[in-house]
């Protein structure tokens, strides 16, 4: 081989660009002084498209292969420069390399509420975030309208101006769906996929598709959720009389183990409120015993007939009773022990006026005894 068969041989390029940093939109090849060696490889791997740019104008876009640079393969660039002697010799242009993969990373957010009336609950105030997915679809259009000259155009250069974007169509998009806040979140994925349209059509200009648009959640402001917990708790609750005694019930028990301090005094007003729920409780349960025409059962039989029962001892010194008074007769003697309610003791018969009539009449005593 000759020396200039292998000086031609140093000479031959290859372009390609190899991402590794997974943010990178585009790139641009780095050469020196921007020469490009007749006869040099471009590689373009799937997911990338390489634009060659000529002082300042878009020549040719190069989609995913490999190609041998020269005038057949660039006829663009070669009436750009207007070569008189062929494409013998090095050309000077960039070379731009546009990732057209997914990118996943994008966030969104609102900072400030997004204002909605809600048929349920009026005027509401809501609050989102989620991610989104961008793919470049028009590589020249990108160029011209946000990289320029920029050698490493990443993604966070854009995140915020698409976010702004993103946040400004959330209102509207909202408002046409016309769902109740709390109804939301089981149309998360309709308004993400009717998003993701829009939003194509209002970035269409940069060369840019949103394919993916996802609501990761949609929340209240905190005073609207906790009175939605305290509503809901109600429904779980059911019976709220029975749910206060019990809550009474425990603080009770907290206090009795915090001795001292406020404890005590909490567990007499638990105890104080206890108490008057259950006097409550008892005074609705005696109204209600003594309403007319409630039939009600007494507390204790009603009396004999014939006056107050009376109880006595038999001749083998046996309870008997209780029995009327007028039933006595011919069972007592004077000195038969009887009681009845209100004595104090078992009194002989004789010594109990009411029942001496029993006894029969007693005749005086004989003259001269």
């Amino acid at each position: 081989m000759s020396f200039m068969e292998k000086l031609r041989g140093q000479l031959v390029d290859i372009i390609e660009f190899l991402d590794d940093s997974r943010d990178t939109i585009v790139w641009r090849f780095p050469r020196q002084g921007n020469e490009i060696k007749n006869g040099a490889k471009l590689v373009v791997r799937e997911g990338q498209v390489a634009v060659f740019e000529n002082e300042g104008q878009l020549a040719d876009v190069f989609g995913p292969g490999t190609y041998t640079l020269t005038t057949q393969n660039i006829p663009i660039l070669s009436s750009l420069k207007g070569w008189k002697y062929g494409f013998n010799s090095p050309f000077k242009a960039e070379v731009y390399f546009v990732s057209t993969r997914q990118f996943t990373d994008f966030k969104w957010g609102t900072q400030n509420p997004i204002m909605m009336r809600d048929p349920e609950f009026g005027v509401v105030r809501l609050r989102g975030f989620g991610s989104y997915a961008l793919q470049v679809t028009d590589a020249s259009a990108l160029l011209r309208q946000l990289v320029g000259t920029d050698p490493n155009f990443r993604t966070e250069e854009i995140g915020e101006y698409f976010r702004q974007v993103v946040v400004s169509h959330l209102g509207p998009a909202f408002a046409a769906a016309n769902i109740a806040a709390l109804d939301l979140a089981a149309s998360q994925h309709t308004l993400g996929a009717t998003l993701a349209r829009e939003l194509t059509a209002a970035l269409a200009e940069y060369g840019v598709t949103i394919p993916k648009f996802v609501i990761e959640n949609i929340s209240l402001p905190p005073e609207v959720e906790e009175a939605l917990d305290k509503r809901t708790q109600m429904s779980v609750l059911g019976n709220l009389d029975q749910y206060t005694k019990f809550q009474t019930a425990n603080a009770i028990e907290d206090a009795a183990n915090n001795p001292g301090g406020s404890g005590e005094g909490m567990g007499m007003g638990m105890g104080l409120a206890m108490g008057q729920q259950m006097a409550a409780s008892m005074g609705a349960a005696a109204a209600a015993a003594t309403t007319p025409g409630t039939p009600t059962a007494p507390a204790t039989p009603p009396p004999l007939p014939g006056g107050t029962p009376w109880y006595y001892a038999d001749a083998a010194g046996t309870q008997q009773g209780p029995v009327p008074a007028a039933q006595l007769a011919g069972k007592i003697t004077a000195e038969t022990l009887v009681w009845q309610e209100g004595m104090a003791a078992w009194t002989p018969v004789r010594s109990v006026p009411a029942l001496s009539h029993l006894l029969g009449a007693t005749p005086p005593p004989l003259p001269g005894a």
